[in-house]
């Protein structure tokens, strides 16, 4: 088991560096000047020169890929050309937001999502059926932003019951943490209950109609028994995998949910990042976000080896 992490550590190496590449490389290739950004509209030639010049603008690509990459290596991660202030601390102020309202949703997925579709397959072909299937359609046809906006339409306008936008850290209290991530939650975790619901019907159907179910119902074991322990074990290797998979587009859906819900998380931040042209805040972001994705891929790698007996290292 050791040695497959470290194998396994080893093959990310060149991914996370051709990421890194990219993203430096496709910023680069922009017609925008964040030189001529943060001069703003007034400034002089000479005035953007000498932006450029401070910012390192000027040297070759390969060595400001040289010095960026060097010093990420070593935890400096630069600063930002349009906050003016460390990526790092940047980063470290937006986590929260991102972490808990990421946490949130998947929780609030899996715990949904799961014994709905264990229900819908013991009940094949039901009206419960029939309902959690269209759940999953319209889960997937309808965008992220237009949910939010429906929630917040519904429930914070019409009903008043939820505040519209907004973020508390739990310092500041955990009642008034809990309301605020209730709206975007749901929001972000619709798709995701969809996915994981469609999932666990398709794979737990498939498990009953196994030999070693129809031992065990021929032994007399409670259906519930035979369900839950037989044949939801069974069929956890997919549904582990699409809940890890949902773990990792969870990036792209935060980004969204963020910007509607006015939430000053990584996802926000990347958004502000893109429109000021903030090359080092986008490329550490765009690198973080690898990372983990990667890290997601080898927590789902290891839960094989715990849940398929048949994959040996």
């Amino acid at each position: 088991m050791f040695a497959f992490i470290v194998r396994r550590l080893i093959a990310t190496i060149p991914v996370l560096l051709f990421v890194a590449v990219f993203a430096f490389m496709l910023l680069r290739m922009t017609k925008d000047d964040p030189a001529a950004i943060i001069a703003g509209d007034n400034a002089t030639a000479d005035q953007v020169d000498a932006i450029r010049a401070k910012l390192g603008l000027n040297e070759p690509l390969w060595s400001q890929f040289f010095i960026w990459s060097s010093r990420v290596l070593v935890g400096d991660f630069g600063e930002s050309f349009f906050f003016k202030k460390t990526v790092a601390e940047l980063i470290l102020q937006r986590v929260e937001p991102t972490l808990m309202l990421s946490l949130c949703t998947i929780i609030l997925a899996v715990l949904i999502a799961v014994p709905v579709g264990v229900l819908a397959a013991a009940r094949q072909g039901s009206w419960i059926d029939r309902i959690v299937m269209g759940f999953s359609v319209m889960g997937f046809s309808v965008p992220v932003f237009v949910i939010g906006y429906l929630l917040i339409y519904v429930f914070a306008i019409v009903l008043g019951w939820l505040p519209v936008q907004g973020y508390r850290r739990i310092s500041e209290g955990f009642g008034d943490f809990i309301i605020r991530l209730i709206l975007p939650s749901i929001t972000l975790a619709v798709i995701y209950i969809a996915l994981i619901s469609r999932i666990t019907r398709a794979s737990v159907i498939e498990t009953l109609g196994e030999d070693y179910i129809r031992t065990a119902r021929a032994k007399g074991l409670p259906a519930r028994i035979v369900l839950l322990r037989h044949a939801l074990r069974n069929a956890a290797v997919p549904i582990i995998t699409v809940i890890g998979i949902g773990i990792a587009l969870l990036i792209g859906g935060v980004v969204v949910t963020e910007s509607v819900y006015n939430i000053p998380g990584i996802g926000r931040l990347t958004v502000d990042a893109v429109l000021a042209r903030d090359f080092p805040v986008i490329q550490v972001v765009i690198l973080m976000f690898s990372v983990v994705y990667v890290l997601i891929n080898l927590v789902i790698d290891l839960a094989y080896s715990v849940l398929d007996p048949r994959i040996r290292y």
